[in-house]
């Protein structure tokens, strides 16, 4: 029989006289707790800067009024001029121009795209979707929005006509990581009439998966996903230039 008590371990052996022997037992080390490990933002420091007290600035929680706005302090080039052109929309990233004139606004750490449009001559903000999940990058062609989120890409058809009740996304592709890290898309249309967007590393510095660090794009239907770059640790915009559009 093997009785353990605290940290040892003690082998009692009973005879047929009624002898007994004590053994103390090997005792397994014990291993330490994992370290916590650090958000993704903080990851690939020095441990001596793993405690410093570095970290994205949270924005502020509502956005600010027009006539909070420093346009004063702000310095254009010769020729150039700034105006707000809209204001009370809270957290906008992407911005896309629809065919009769809307701007539609994302978000990145909200829920919500908004719609701009003109009324007789009076700039209107609509939010046009709520509940989305980081809904970051916008794309605009012949009358449709296309959404993409944190992992998936829908679709509105119609969109400008129907922005007092928009109908509701439609999912076209949703084969994506779900990683927090990097996890925002940007959307855009290339030359070539088809989606691209981007999956950024899960981490800043670390071995990404072979589903992460890419460039992707699609059909503007969602079929034939294809990977057009590797080794793209995280995408905040992108274009073409002008010469490989004409071609």
């Amino acid at each position: 029989m093997i009785i353990c008590s605290g940290t040892r371990r003690y082998l009692l052996l009973v005879g047929a006289v009624g002898t007994l022997a004590v053994t103390a037992c090997p005792v397994a080390a014990q291993q330490p707790p994992a370290a916590e490990a650090p958000p993704p933002w903080a990851q690939g420091r020095p441990e001596a800067a793993i405690g410093a007290k570095l970290a994205p600035i949270a924005p502020p929680p509502l956005p600010a009024a027009a006539d909070k706005l420093p346009i004063a302090k702000l310095k254009p080039p010769k020729g150039f001029k700034i105006e707000v052109y809209a204001n009370g929309l809270g957290n906008a990233r992407s911005l896309r121009l629809g065919d009769k004139g809307t701007v539609f606004v994302s978000t990145r750490i909200l829920d919500k795209v908004y719609a701009i449009s003109d009324q007789a001559g009076r700039r209107e903000v609509k939010t046009l979707y709520t509940g989305l999940y980081r809904p970051n990058g916008l794309a605009f062609d012949n009358g449709t929005l296309y959404i993409a989120e944190l992992s998936k890409i829908s679709k509105v058809e119609k969109v400008e006509d129907n922005l007092d009740n928009p109908p509701k996304p439609a999912v076209i592709y949703d084969d994506l990581p779900k990683d927090e890290a990097h996890g925002w898309k940007f959307l855009v249309i290339g030359p070539d009439n088809k989606l691209y967007f981007n999956v950024g590393a899960p981490c800043n510095i670390c071995m990404p998966s072979p589903a992460h660090a890419q460039l992707r794009r699609i059909n503007l239907d969602g079929s034939s996903p294809e990977v057009v770059a590797h080794g793209v640790r995280q995408v905040v915009g992108m274009d073409w230039h002008s010469l490989l559009r004409n071609l």
